[in-house]
């Protein structure tokens, strides 16, 4: 247990990748991994398309927010995970929403993408989850169908810089004990 909490907080947005190429293999053990994760009723509503054409990635990192600090790792990264979730699949039943909160598609790509994330940083590379983007034009461009979305960008490597990590809260600070305001 104790290697899980490590992985957890070792792992860091990287942006800044070297020119070494992701392995087919090691790329596999992360997909493997990927599929394993857990989602709303096992609907496992996720695809991924796996990005190593440079041209297009220098074409998805154009369409990310101006200043994103992200778009050189998608335009240069070995590969990038484009996340795409099918609508209306997470979160309902026979076609019928199920829960107040609806589709549960970010939920389920939530857990899709830490997985990916945390099974990447245990082999050595490096990933920033992407949000900030034309979502429209990179759904058009990746020949997505009517019915499914694309969550995230992911670009992935191996490091080239090892960013420190980042203040967080402490645990007082966000939990609650029997009811809201508890501490």
């Amino acid at each position: 247990m104790e290697a899980v909490l490590e992985l957890v907080k070792a792992r860091r947005s990287i942006r800044r990748f070297t020119t070494q190429s992701v392995e087919q293999e090691t790329l596999e053990t992360i997909l493997e991994a990927a599929r394993w994760t857990p989602s709303w009723a096992n609907t496992q509503c996720w695809e991924i398309i796996v990005v190593k054409d440079p041209e297009l990635q220098i074409g998805l990192s154009k369409l990310l927010s101006p200043k994103n600090p992200a778009t050189l790792a998608v335009a240069n990264a070995p590969v990038t995970l484009a996340l795409c979730a099918e609508e209306k699949k997470s979160g309902f039943y026979k076609g019928e929403q199920s829960t107040r909160l609806g589709d549960w598609l970010m939920y389920d790509l939530g857990l899709l993408t830490q997985t990916i994330c945390l099974t990447a940083h245990s082999l050595g590379l490096g990933t920033v989850v992407v949000g900030l983007f034309d979502h429209l034009q990179v759904k058009a461009m990746l020949q997505l169908p009517d019915g499914f979305e694309v969550v995230s960008l992911l670009p992935m490597g191996y490091p080239d810089h090892a960013p420190s990590p980042p203040k967080r809260r402490e645990i007082r600070e966000f939990v609650h004990y029997d009811r809201f305001g508890n501490r």
